[in-house]
C-alpha cells in the first residue's frame, strides 16, 4: 500500500526490515541499546559488531536510550547507512503514558533523521511484539505521528 503524504511517499511494506533498501532502519531496541531478541536482534546480527560497538558508546555517553528516545549508528553490514534505535513503551493496559511514548518514539527517530538529513526510512511495528503494544492502536498512533511530522 502507499501513499503521498504532501511531497513525502508513505509505503507500508510486510517484509524483513534488514532488507529494506532505504538510508536508515529504525530498530525497536531497549534501553540497554546492547541488543535483544525480534527486530533487535535480528538488526544486530545482520549488521555486525560495529553496531553494538557504537552502541556501547552511546551508553557510556547517556546511560542507554530512555523510552520514547533515539539514538544512531551505523548500518554496519545493512544495506541501511543508519540505525535509528528508538525504545518503545512496554504495555501496561494504556495507564502509563504508552500511546505518548511511542508516539514520542516515532516522532524522535523521525526529527532525528530529519536532522541528519536522511531522505528514507523504514520503520517496524514498535512495542507490538514483546512489549504486548495492541497492533490496531500502535498502527495509528505510528501512521498519525508520521502523517502529522510529514
Amino acid at each position: 500500500m502507499q501513499a503521498k503524504v504532501n511531497n513525502a511517499k508513505l509505503s507500508l511494506i510486510r517484509g524483513d526490515i534488514t532488507q529494506q533498501d532505504t538510508e536508515a532502519i529504525v530498530n525497536a531496541a531497549n534501553t540497554s541499546l546492547l541488543g535483544g531478541g525480534g527486530v533487535d536482534g535480528a538488526i544486530h546480527r545482520a549488521g555486525g559488531p560495529e553496531i553494538l560497538e557504537e552502541c556501547k558508546k552511546i551508553r557510556v555517553r547517556q546511560g542507554g536510550c530512555p523510552t520514547g528516545e533515539a539514538v544512531i549508528t551505523t548500518g554496519g553490514k545493512l544495506k541501511a547507512k543508519y540505525v535509528i534505535h528508538t525504545v518503545g513503551p512496554v504495555w501496561s493496559g494504556g495507564s502509563q503514558d504508552e500511546n505518548l511514548l511511542l508516539a514520542h518514539a516515532y516522532r524522535n527517530s523521525l526529527t532525528l533523521a530529519k536532522n541528519k538529513g536522511i531522505r528514507s526510512i523504514s520503520f517496524p511495528s514498535i512495542s507490538t511484539g514483546a512489549y504486548r503494544f495492541p497492533i490496531h492502536d500502535a498502527a495509528w498512533i505510528a501512521l498519525s505521528t508520521v502523517r502529522d511530522f510529514l
